[in-house]
C-alpha cells in the first residue's frame, strides 16, 4: 500500500491553530441558485439553547420563504487551540476533508480579507444551512427510493446544515455555529435507528454517510458533542449497508451498477473508518478504489486510456449528471485518502487525473474520444440485458457541480502537474457554492461544495 505521511502531514502534527478572534461581517442575502435549479427556501428556526434537539422537531421547510437572518448578538469565540491529534490506529484528526492546516489557512486567508478565499467565504455565509439558527428534523427511519414515504430530504438538509455550520466554527471559533452543529448531530444521532426504500438506500447510506462524517470529524473535539455515540450510528445504520453493497450489489451482476454507486459506498467506508479509528474499515476503501470487481474502482471507472491525457469516464456514455458525480465523489475520497498519506490521486499513473480531464473537457463543449462501451445489466436467475454507449452522451453536457476546485487545486497546487481541462472548469465556476446553491433536489446535495474557500492553496 503506498501509505505514509507527506511532508504536509508532517507539518500539520506539529502544528497548532492560532487563536482567531476576527469580527466577520455576515450578510444575509439569500442564496442564488445554479444549474438545476433555484434554490432551497427554508426556513430554519432558532435551535434550544442547550443539548440536543429532539425527534419531535419540526421539519426544516423546503419550499416557502426565506431563512431568518442571523441573529446580530456579537459572536463568542473559543479559547482554547486546536491541533491535529493522533488517534489508537495512527489514524490523525482532523482528517478526512480537511486537516488542522487547511483549516488554519482558510482563517488566516478570510480574516485577511485574501481573495479567493473572501469570495469562497461570502458563498458559505449567504447560505440558508449556514445559519446558526438552523434546527434539525431528525428522523427514526430514513427512506429513500419508491415504495416509501421518501423524507431523505430532511436528512441531506440538516448533513449539509451540521458541516457548514462546523465549517464556520473552525474559521472564526463563532460557538454559535459549533453550538449549531453539535446539536443537529447530536440530534440525529440520538434518533436514527434505519436507512430503508428501494435499492436507492444504498446511495442514502453512501452519500450521505461520507458527509455525515465528515460533519462529525469536524466537531470530534466540541463540547457537548456526542462523539461515541455517533460513531455507534455510523457503524450500525450506514456501515453495513455500505459493506453489503459492495461485497454483494444488491444481489445484481456486478456492471449492473454505474460506477458512481461504488465511489459514493467506498467514500463511506473511507470516512467512517477514519471518523472511529478504524484501518480496517480504512484499508477495505483503499483496496476497493485499487482492485475492486465493480464499475467504480479506479481501472474499471477510467477502462480506456486516449492519447493527450484523456481517460473515458465509464459513465460519460451514460449522462454527465452522473459523470460529473462520479469525478466529485472519486475527488472526495482521493482528497480523504490523501489526508491520512495514501495517494490515491496518483494511483496507477494518475488515472484519476486523465479521468477528470476528459470529463472536463467533453462538459466544457468540446470533442473527446470514445470506445464504444457494453454494459451488461440484471440479476442472475432473473431479468438480464446489455446495452452498447458508442458517443460520450450530450445528457445533462455543461451539468455544474461544485467538484473542480479539489481537484485542480491537488494536481496543480500541490503537484504542478498540468491540468487544462480541469482548470477551466474550476476557473468557469469559481467562486464554489455548496449544499443548497445548486437546487433544492438531492442532486443539488451531493457534493459538499466549498472548495475556493477549501482547497485554493
Amino acid at each position: 500500500m503506498e501509505h505514509g505521511l507527506s511532508p504536509e502531514r508532517d507539518a500539520a502534527l506539529i502544528g497548532r491553530r492560532r487563536l482567531l478572534k476576527a469580527a466577520f461581517a455576515v450578510g444575509a442575502a439569500g442564496v442564488v441558485g445554479v444549474g438545476c435549479g433555484s434554490a432551497v427556501g427554508g426556513a430554519p428556526v432558532s435551535p434550544s439553547s442547550t443539548g440536543a434537539t429532539t425527534g419531535t422537531t419540526s421539519a426544516v421547510g423546503l419550499t416557502g420563504s426565506a431563512a431568518t437572518a442571523p441573529s446580530s448578538a456579537s459572536p463568542t469565540t473559543t479559547t482554547t487551540t486546536a491541533a491535529t491529534t493522533t488517534g489508537p490506529t495512527g489514524l490523525v484528526h482532523p482528517g478526512l476533508l480537511h486537516t488542522q492546516a487547511d483549516l488554519d489557512r482558510m482563517a488566516a486567508k478570510v480574516a485577511a480579507g485574501a481573495q479567493p478565499w473572501a469570495a469562497g467565504w461570502d458563498r458559505l455565509t449567504a447560505n440558508p444551512h449556514a445559519r446558526s439558527t438552523w434546527r434539525a428534523s431528525p428522523q427514526a427511519t430514513v427512506y429513500r427510493g419508491s415504495g416509501h414515504p421518501e423524507n431523505y430530504a430532511k436528512l441531506y438538509n440538516d448533513i449539509h446544515a451540521a458541516y457548514q455550520n462546523a465549517l464556520r466554527w473552525r474559521i472564526t471559533g463563532d460557538t454559535q455555529h459549533g453550538d449549531a452543529a453539535r446539536d443537529i448531530l447530536n440530534a440525529w444521532s440520538a434518533t436514527l435507528k434505519t436507512i430503508d426504500g428501494s435499492a436507492d438506500r444504498y446511495i442514502a447510506a453512501g452519500v450521505y454517510g461520507y458527509q455525515f462524517a465528515n460533519a462529525a470529524e469536524l466537531m470530534r473535539d466540541y463540547p457537548g458533542f456526542e462523539l461515541a455515540r455517533f460513531q455507534n450510528m455510523m457503524l450500525g445504520v450506514f456501515y453495513p449497508l455500505n459493506n453489503r453493497f459492495l461485497i454483494e450489489h444488491n444481489d445484481a451482476y456486478i456492471t449492473n451498477y454505474w460506477a458512481s454507486w461504488d465511489q459514493l459506498t467506498y467514500a463511506s467506508v473511507l470516512a467512517i473508518g477514519i471518523l472511529c479509528d478504524d484501518r480496517g474499515k480504512v484499508d477495505q476503501a483503499i483496496e476497493y478504489f485499487k482492485t475492486g470487481a465493480g464499475m467504480g474502482s479506479i481501472r474499471n471507472a477510467v477502462p480506456v486510456l486516449h492519447p493527450g491525457g484523456l481517460g473515458q469516464w465509464v459513465e460519460s456514455g451514460r449522462d454527465q449528471g452522473h459523470a460529473t458525480l462520479g469525478i466529485g465523489l472519486t475527488a472526495a475520497f482521493c482528497e480523504m485518502a490523501h489526508n491520512q498519506g495514501f495517494d490515491m490521486y496518483g494511483y496507477d499513473d494518475n488515472r484519476f487525473l486523465a479521468g477528470a480531464e476528459y470529463a472536463a473537457k467533453y462538459n466544457l463543449g468540446q470533442d473527446v474520444p470514445y470506445a464504444p462501451f457494453t454494459w451488461k445489466k440484471g440479476t442472475p436467475n432473473g431479468w438480464s440485458g446489455q446495452e452498447t454507449f458508442t458517443a460520450a452522451s450530450p445528457n445533462a453536457r455543461g451539468n455544474v457541480r461544485p467538484v473542480w476546485e479539489m481537484i485542480y487545486h491537488h494536481y496543480v497546487g500541490r503537484k504542478g502537474l498540468s491540468a487544462p481541462n480541469v482548470a477551466a472548469m474550476a476557473a468557469q465556476h469559481r467562486a464554489e457554492g455548496g449544499g443548497g446553491d445548486y437546487g433544492p433536489n438531492s442532486g443539488g446535495f451531493d457534493q459538499l461544495g466549498f472548495g475556493t474557500l477549501a482547497y485554493t492553496r
